[in-house]
């Protein structure tokens, strides 16, 4: 029998490979381990599970009847290019085919950008206090993520414009913001993009979109059917649309940019499911009653009050040793109250006084 050694391996002994004499990629090895959130194989009836942005009420019930009827074919390989997919949201959003890319969750696209745009030693100028995957993945290109610390929970995009040099490649911008769930409106946005240099490109990720209420937030959509060269919108079918498990995302951008973005791409890189059931998930916008239209109360309950309250909730409990329950002078902080509530009100899934806060008794 023949037996193969990768180059850097040498035999012990004993005989077998020693693993540990592979050359391993220093940035990849100094790179901290992803902790996922636990996982709850059999989750109590009322209980909510909040940690990974779910959407608790699920698909639309014709995304579900496609998927039933799609079960029988997962025997064939997909369509590589999501062509129908592609023209569906390209017909949503008034642009060509060729200004769509889809993808195995926005996770992807933002792997598959770093890996089509950066080289060693480039910058990538993002926020601190954002989507923990545009640094995660700006490291496993040997590139170097440029922090910028948020203001009031909310991008600091003066900062950010100020922060790009020569070597920056990428700017990242999460509108509304993960995990803050706060936003940044048109005519802040728009001085952003001025200061940008045509050759940097603008990476929009917009997964939560959908739940966004404020009147000025920015519509870039018209940028892109004018042929903006250097911006790309990332948004999400797990979101609004529920469909978190089958992993769906697109990015919309221009022709000549999705074309060369796709070369990076894997085959077969969005599984059938997925693709039948985001067709389907596009045609039931207006007849699912999806999170977005779930009630919410006026005032002082916006996801940037919650964050904000929350982060003064949580420094005040950890100033004097709290944990939940217990007493800081005379109002009980329970540690976690604040975070479940402004996460609930930003994807818009229950208000502050429904049963998704008194299961246990307790409210």
């Amino acid at each position: 029998m023949l037996v193969w050694l990768l180059p850097g391996l040498r035999r012990k002994p004993g005989g077998s490979p020693d693993v540990l004499t592979m050359h391993f990629k220093t940035h990849i090895q100094n790179l901290p381990a992803y902790k996922p959130t636990k996982l709850i194989v059999q989750q109590s009836a009322g209980i909510t599970k909040l940690s990974s942005n779910e959407n608790p009420l699920g698909p639309s019930p014709l995304a579900l009847a496609a998927l039933g009827e799609a079960l029988a074919q997962v025997h064939r390989y997909p369509d590589a290019q999501a062509v129908a997919l592609r023209a569906a949201i390209g017909q949503r959003y008034q642009l060509p085919l060729e200004a769509v890319m889809c993808s195995n969750g926005s996770d992807e696209l933002i792997l598959l950008l770093c890996l089509a745009m950066l080289e060693a030693g480039d910058d990538v100028v993002m926020a601190q206090g954002t989507f923990i995957s545009y640094y995660l993945r700006t490291l496993e290109m040997a590139a170097r993520p440029v922090r910028v610390p948020l203001q009031d929970y909310r991008h600091d995009l003066a900062a950010l414009a100020n922060a790009i040099t020569p070597q920056t490649r990428m700017v990242f911008v999460c509108n509304p913001n993960n995990p803050t769930g706060t936003s940044n409106g048109t005519a802040e946005l728009r001085a952003f993009l001025e200061r940008v240099p045509d050759n940097i490109l603008v990476v929009l990720d917009e997964a939560y979109i959908e739940f966004v209420n404020r009147p000025d937030f920015p519509d870039l959509l018209p940028d892109l059917r004018a042929g903006r060269p250097n911006l790309l919108l990332l948004r999400t079918f797990a979101k609004i649309h529920g469909l978190a498990g089958l992993r769906l995302g697109y990015a919309l951008g221009a022709p000549t940019l999705v074309s060369y973005l796709e070369k990076a791409r894997p085959t077969f890189n969005v599984n059938l499911l997925a693709q039948v059931a985001g067709l389907a998930a596009l045609k039931t916008r207006n007849t699912w009653p999806a999170a977005k239209d779930t009630p919410m109360p006026a005032g002082p309950t916006s996801s940037a009050s919650y964050a904000a309250r929350y982060r003064a909730d949580q420094q005040r409990d950890q100033l004097c040793g709290l944990r939940r329950g217990r007493r800081c002078g005379d109002q009980r902080r329970p540690a976690r109250a604040g975070l479940q509530r402004y996460t609930a009100e930003r994807l818009g899934i229950a208000r502050p006084d429904s049963c998704l806060f008194r299961h246990n008794g307790t409210k």
